[in-house]
């Protein structure tokens, strides 16, 4: 089994390609120019699963159309790659910005959540994934995994990603800016415990298309959270920073495990933790 990773990340992909070893087959960004051709079907040629990183353009913000544009340009040489070649397993990976905000009515992301883009750029990712949808079947199955607020250290750089990494960096300066008034709940994930995720889909390809959501299915108030850099540094939380950025809810845990038989491996305070390590 071979997997193909395609698209610029510098987060979660080296976690996966490390997770792979030899299986791994880097897709380089000359393999998609000119709408892929010659060198991407030879890179895909001993693959079964190729995995593609849905997201934003750093370049662009996620409310510039050019992110929508660069999102849809990144993904037409593996759309039209997959449709070349039989047996080819495409994972598509982005957020759960697709859906709508979650309330306290319906705070359960799943696969089965109805989509509504919360900005430009999720746009594009919807996009994305339509466009494979439609192309799906039995001989060439498509899978998306939307993940939620991925915590965790940029390999490359050492570099905390996240907003518990953000916490941890602002409570060097005795405070904590925390989105919203703090009553809102995130359901955080460690990047590895997402590589899981993946790899259980990888390994377990859908008749002929599904889309799960990824997370831990523990969500946690932002207050609750602050507090516990509160008690570990004495860093006072401050409250009414913006929120329109942020992913609020918790995912539907349950379903993923009937998927694939994932479980999370690690906690929230296991993640504070390693925010924690990162800037001492």
């Amino acid at each position: 089994m071979r997997v193909a990773i395609s698209a610029p990340d510098d987060f979660v992909a080296p976690y996966l390609r490390e997770a792979l070893g030899e299986a791994a087959v880097e897709i380089p960004p000359e393999a998609l120019e000119d709408g892929g051709g010659v060198l991407l079907d030879a890179l895909l040629m001993p693959c079964t699963t190729l995995v593609h990183f849905n997201a934003a353009s750093p370049e662009a913000g996620r409310d510039d159309r050019a992110s929508l544009l660069a999102m849809r340009d990144a993904a037409k040489p593996i759309l039209g790659a997959v449709n070349r070649h039989q047996g080819l397993h495409l994972i598509l990976v982005g957020t759960l910005r697709v859906h709508p905000q979650a309330t306290p009515d319906d705070p359960f992301y799943s696969g089965e959540t109805r989509l509504a883009p919360r900005d430009v750029a999720a746009e594009g990712q919807l996009w994305v994934e339509e466009s494979a949808f439609e192309h799906a079947e039995a001989e060439r199955p498509v899978s998306i995994v939307r993940a939620s607020n991925v915590q965790g250290v940029v390999q490359e750089t050492g570099e905390g990603h996240g907003l518990l990494h953000a916490f941890a960096r602002d409570a060097i300066f005795g405070w904590v800016s925390v989105p919203g008034d703090g009553s809102q709940a995130k359901d955080f994930i460690h990047v590895r415990d997402l590589v899981e995720v993946i790899m259980g889909v990888v390994h377990n390809p859908p008749p002929t298309r599904d889309a799960i959501a990824a997370g831990t299915g523990r969500a946690v108030p932002l207050r609750d959270v602050a507090q516990q850099y509160e008690s570990m540094t004495g860093a006072a939380p401050q409250y009414g920073n913006d929120d329109s950025s942020e992913v609020w809810g918790v995912v539907d845990v349950l379903s993923i495990e009937e998927r694939i038989g994932f479980r999370p491996q690690i906690t929230l305070e296991q993640m504070i933790e390693e925010a924690m390590q990162n800037v001492g």
